[in-house]
């Protein structure tokens, strides 16, 4: 059963005022901010959230912080009501949940708001009915899975990249999303944030400023995830950490001490999303992928089917690209952008404003505003799921050839490689039940 409570409650609400004007039994005074006066966004329009992963991430979205550039995070927002938050750490969700109740009732008063609720598992959390969307931001080995159930539950979903660690699982993502008709955004926030500087650097590009595209360099190779295998007695757990939803799908082995969110973590899967986003939307191969991937110089490359080059690597000799950007080089040109600098050579390809029958692509200015509106008008994201499992899986491609090093053939059509068991065999890592998606 999908849900969809946007439109039970908004509904209910709606016959209530209007039951509550034909009645003349007895007066009733409503807060203002209920009616959405004063500026106000009312109860029944706000966007009711729940957030899986309060560790600094997660934090930072809940409370503020360097990836939500907005004060006070998703909770200083009017337009969204937060129901819920969930970690396997104790101390967390619970500082989480108080700090969320304290800034509701010094903002909007006693009554005028629903308490946040802390929860241990995040399935207790997706199965709740009155939650329209959720934002996780957990280790990396939990993204996908937990974007599965909870869009299969009926909520929106806002995930950290990497959005998958495997390409079955960006597969199923986006299958997940279709089947349910669910709003995915991945986290990528560079498509909206920053000034615009990597939109209009893929704009740049994508019209022709710098001639004919013929390569690009990533800066950042590709990246996957590996089980460990771990035997013996281990330490004890700590008090109040659940161990085993920490591991989730990945096997179980007595805890260690490292609960980093990226201990499964191998190459450039932490940071090689938002790289090779950004190569994808600038290449204009937000709908297929590479063709050939192959290694040189010791990096991680690839061919598009076109025959544009992705290095794995900087451009020699050019500096910005490395957070998070990309150095596109043209036939006349070429364009390097991160979040810092958008810069060309020669410096005047982009001192020219664009014009009207050049390329514009998609705009937004707020990732999380993006995310929120296309949950209340179901338009598709600037980031979403079909986006999502293009850009993991150029990043995971590129992983496994950086695993079995040596050249391997790719079909975007049908995202199979090419007559190569082994290599085919690593597009799904075995997981632990139940966590099978």
């Amino acid at each position: 059963m999908i849900k969809d409570n946007r439109v039970s409650r908004r509904t209910f609400l709606n016959k209530s005022l209007s039951a509550l004007g034909a009645s003349a039994l007895a007066p009733m005074i409503l807060p203002s901010s209920v009616l959405g006066r004063g500026g106000m966004i009312p109860p029944s329009e706000r966007v009711t959230m729940g957030f899986i992963g309060i560790g600094t991430q997660g934090r930072g979205h809940l409370l503020g912080g360097a990836w939500t550039y907005l004060t006070g995070g998703y909770t200083g927002r009017d337009d969204v009501q937060v129901l819920a938050v969930c970690d396997v750490w104790r101390d967390r969700r619970d500082d989480a949940c108080r700090r969320v109740n304290e800034h509701y009732s010094n903002t909007r008063g006693q009554g005028e708001y629903k308490p946040c609720k802390a929860y241990n598992d995040f399935r207790r959390l997706i199965e709740r009915d009155d939650i329209d969307a959720v934002l996780i931001a957990t280790p990396a080995h939990w993204h996908a899975t937990m974007a599965v159930m909870a869009m299969a539950a009926g909520n929106d979903v806002y995930c950290e990249k990497p959005t998958a660690t495997t390409i079955f699982e960006a597969q199923s993502v986006l299958n997940t999303a279709r089947r349910h008709a669910r709003v995915f955004q991945a986290g990528t926030q560079q498509r909206s944030e920053y000034g615009g500087k990597f939109r209009r650097a893929c704009e740049f590009v994508r019209s022709g400023r710098i001639g004919r595209l013929k390569e690009i360099y990533a800066y950042r190779e590709g990246g996957g995830i590996l089980w460990p295998s771990r035997f013996g007695e281990g330490m004890p757990v700590p008090e109040g950490f659940d161990w085993d939803l920490y591991l989730g799908p990945a096997p179980m082995f007595p805890y260690d001490g490292r609960t980093g969110p990226h201990r499964f973590d191998i190459g450039n899967l932490n940071w090689g999303q938002h790289h090779y986003d950004i190569v994808q939307w600038g290449a204009g191969m937000d709908e297929s992928g590479p063709a050939k991937l192959f290694i040189e110089q010791g990096r991680t490359c690839y061919r598009y089917p076109n025959g544009v080059v992705v290095y794995g690597m900087p451009y020699p000799g050019e500096s910005v690209g490395m957070s998070g950007g990309a150095c596109f080089v043209g036939t006349d040109g070429r364009i390097a952008v991160d979040r810092e600098s958008l810069v060309s050579d020669p410096p005047e390809i982009i001192n020219e404003p664009l014009q009207p029958d050049e390329t514009h692509l998609y705009h937004s200015v707020s990732h999380s505003g993006n995310f929120l509106e296309c949950v209340r008008t179901r338009k598709k994201p600037i980031c979403d799921a079909d986006i999502a499992k293009r850009a993991a899986s150029a990043l995971l491609l590129a992983g496994i050839v950086k695993q079995l090093q040596r050249p391997l053939e790719w079909d975007p059509a049908h995202e199979r490689f090419v007559d190569d068991a082994e290599a085919n065999r690593m597009l799904h890592i075995a997981k632990r039940p139940p966590w099978r998606i």
